[in-house]
């Protein structure tokens, strides 16, 4: 009795100490490493067993906290929650939901240790961005954190503190369904703008009420599954991990994200999630990184299908093990930690560090001093989906957009032509442009294209609306969702296309809305045919022959394969899926009030047979002849793109010339210094994204034949003439060598500047000793 008198004084007096603290600092925290450490330990030391595994228990919360248990799974984790042995929950999503639950483990555990709660925040929380590898056309790494940073002040003012992006997986494969969640085919071009929406997402101090954490995933090789088959066999050798995976993901450690994700993939026969040269190797001790790491989904119980673990008990040895902190949805840790601890098939040591590095996140996020700090309803009220979000929503949404082809310049549209058909399955969608994962976007909340264009043009243009024909059949059920059902195409009803036909013989331009249905991309959505699915090649064709002034605007969260459209029709714009205020953002660039100004974050192929399809290839033994068969590429296709990494076109025309080194010859550690001067050689200002490739052409193991170094994106004025200054370095220079160290190797390197990854403005230099 004297000792539990004891324990609850101490309990009481740290509380109270660290309240008064917190009152006098407006409830921030000091976010001193040796201060938090020191909180972590005091608490650490207070912890049972059970407790200490419950902080590595994570719950997804669909459930009713305040009413009656539904089922004997809710009534569980009522009771775990109550006995404090579950350290975070998943899916809760209001304030008045997290305040009960949380209220759950402050009134009733032992410790009250808060929790910390989390979502799929991916590109925006109830204002909905465009999705990430279509905000990744912009290279604008400004309003990518800014979006970031809307997200996360929206999800916070919602209750919640935690969100599973960015996703950092380098994707060449367009077969993939969730490539649309990432940055793309470049290792260079995840890296940063990974590192972008880390600090929109976490800004400069976690204890602030609009920032939440952050969780680089999927850790690792998620994005090269066999085939494009999602969560598929990944099989690649040591170097490609080292210099084109793994870098992304170590620019996140070293910027401070939060938290790290596993994947459900298996690497080179190991699973991810019980990888220890990963996670335990490579990420807590190499790279000396603080945070915890989550599995997704179900992933530590995979192991068993995996054929890695033999049941559950042994999945969660490996697991624990191998250093992945947190069990999301498998219940193995729950259930076998304290049996494998007592069989000393895991330590304490183990336990207790998993155990740390949940806690600094919790403090580190102030919710030790004030557990409800998330939970303001005036702010849940006031900062989401506001008139100033939605108006960063549009701005990113129009700098995303890529002008894929304007072959008769028939765009800029005027806004008093006389006018205009708006056709298609898309054209009047209001829902598709949210994307898949759109979080808390309410559904059919977007501005359509149609919408758009009403909105840009005079009351004297006419507009002719025509659905032509619809994308998908209904399946589903009142009230289900579409993100776990497969999609249903029409390929059958044709009746609409006859009327739009008509439709556009009466107009002086067609814009036809086409490509895929939000749900096309997005987890288990691989696709073997990334063409226009159901009736819509028809439908293009159909218009085509009637009115050759067709502007497709395409609507898509894969690269596709438009070839017949790339050959035929005079203006493209990839439009991928924008968000909120997508109609509007079209209309903007449809109409000229913006200069499109995005660039590819993929390859588009002109067939499907290419995937995985990049610019960054290797050279091979036998790259080319146009004379023979016996080299590597098609004897149907080119070997090239149909649309190429960073290409992008303008309204107007951009000139590189003048490229310039300031010397030919540097040191391992030395750096030159590169101009060149671009020219806006049009009538219209326009922004151009300067791309740097380089190549190492000979080295101790093969190297890329090019690959994208850095970047600036610019605004040019008409006839204007800017000068772009680069810094060659040894970051840029070093790879992962057959000695499995990075460093710089001498030899030969040739460099490129220019609007695309074909770029031919070239110079070269040496590295000596």
């Amino acid at each position: 009795m004297k000792k539990q008198t004891l324990l609850i004084f101490v309990i009481v007096l740290l509380v109270g100490i660290s309240y008064s603290f917190n009152r006098r600092i407006k409830n921030r925290i000091v976010n001193s490493d040796d201060k938090i450490e020191e909180k972590v330990d005091s608490v650490l030391a207070l912890m049972h067993i059970n407790e200490k595994i419950g902080q590595l228990v994570q719950y997804s919360g669909k459930w009713n906290a305040t009413g009656p248990s539904s089922s004997n799974g809710d009534q569980h984790k009522l009771n775990k929650l109550k006995r404090g042995e579950v350290g975070s929950m998943l899916n809760i999503s209001s304030v008045a939901s997290i305040r009960e639950t949380q209220k759950i483990v402050m009134e009733h555990s032992r410790l009250k240790i808060p929790l910390i709660f989390g979502y799929d925040v991916i590109h925006g929380y109830k204002t909905i961005f465009p999705i990430p590898l279509g905000e990744s056309a912009s290279f604008d790494l400004d309003i990518i954190k800014q979006t970031a940073a809307i997200a996360a002040k929206e999800t916070a003012a919602s209750g919640i503190q935690w969100t599973f992006a960015p996703m950092i997986d380098v994707s060449r494969d367009a077969r993939w369904g969730r490539i649309m969640e990432g940055a793309g085919e470049d290792t260079y071009l995840n890296t940063v703008i990974g590192v972008a929406r880390i600090q929109g997402f976490q800004g400069d101090d976690l204890s602030l009420p609009h920032t939440i954490a952050a969780c680089a995933k999927h850790f690792a090789g998620y994005g090269f599954g066999e085939a494009g088959k999602d969560y598929n066999t990944v099989n690649i050798g040591e170097y490609e991990l080292h210099n084109t995976i793994l870098p992304p993901f170590k620019a996140a450690a070293d910027a401070g994200v939060a938290t790290f994700m596993n994947s459900f993939n298996e690497l080179n026969g190991i699973p991810s999630t019980g990888h220890k040269v990963l996670q335990r190797d490579i990420l807590k001790r190499d790279w000396a990184w603080d945070g915890f790491v989550v599995s997704d989904w179900g992933s530590i119980g995979e192991m068993i299908a995996h054929g890695y673990a033999t049941d559950k008990k042994h999945a969660a040895e490996i697991a624990l093990n191998a250093g992945s902190d947190m069990d999301m949805e498998s219940y193995a840790y729950e259930a076998h930690l304290e049996t494998l601890l007592t069989e000393n098939k895991i330590t304490i040591e183990q336990l207790d560090d998993a155990v740390k590095r949940v806690l600094r996140l919790k403090f580190k996020l102030g919710l030790f001093d004030d557990p409800y700090k998330y939970c303001d309803a005036s702010r849940e009220k006031s900062e989401v989906y506001s008139k100033e979000n939605l108006e960063i929503a549009r701005e990113s949404a129009k700098k995303s957009i890529v002008l894929l082809k304007n072959e008769t310049n028939l765009l800029p549209l005027s806004k008093s032509i006389k006018s205009i058909a708006v056709i298609g399955p898309l054209a009047n969608d209001k829902d598709t442009p949210l994307g898949n994962w759109r979080a808390k976007g309410k559904y059919s909340s977007a501005v359509s294209l149609l919408e758009g264009v009403k909105n840009a043009v005079g009351k004297k243009t006419k507009i002719y609306y025509e659905k032509g024909a619809d994308l998908t059949v209904p399946t589903l059920e009142p009230g289900e969702n579409q993100f776990l059902h497969p999609l249903k195409f029409n390929t059958t009803d044709t009746s609409g296309i006859a009327a739009a036909v008509e439709a556009a013989k009466k107009a002086d331009v067609v814009l036809l809305a086409i490509g895929e249905n939000a749900f096309q991309t997005g987890e288990g959505r691989s696709q073997t045919n990334i063409g226009l699915l159901g009736v819509q090649q028809q439908l293009l064709e159909e218009v085509y022959k009637v009115n050759k002034n067709v502007v497709i605007v395409l609507m898509n969260g894969r690269p596709m394969d438009i070839s017949w459209a790339a050959k035929t029709i005079p203006s493209i714009l990839e439009c991928w899926f924008l968000g909120s205020e997508s109609g509007n953002a079209i209309a903007d660039v449809l109409f000229g009030d913006y200069n499109p100004s995005g660039k590819l974050p993929v390859s588009f192929p002109y067939h499907v047979g290419q995937e995985p399809l990049y610019y960054n290839q290797k050279n091979t033994g036998r790259p080319y002849s146009s004379k023979h068969v016996t080299y590597s590429g098609y004897t149907d296709a080119p070997k090239t793109a149909l649309y190429p990494f960073g290409y992008g076109l303008s309204y107007t025309s951009f000139e590189y010339k003048n490229l310039k080194l300031d010397k030919n010859t540097i040191s391992k550690n030395g750096q030159i210094k590169l101009s060149v001067e671009v020219s806006n050689m049009g009538v219209l200002d326009g922004e151009e994204v300067v791309q740097l490739y380089l190549r190492d052409i000979v080295g101790s193991l093969t190297r890329p034949i090019k690959e994208l170094k850095a970047f600036e994106k610019i605004l040019i004025k008409a006839g204007d003439t800017k000068t772009v200054n680069f810094t060659i370095n040894a970051d840029m220079l070093q790879f992962y060598t057959s000695n499995k160290v990075w460093e710089v190797e001498e030899g030969d390197f040739d460099i490129w500047v220019g609007g695309d990854s074909s770029a031919s403005l070239k110079a070269s230099f040496k590295i000596i000793e």
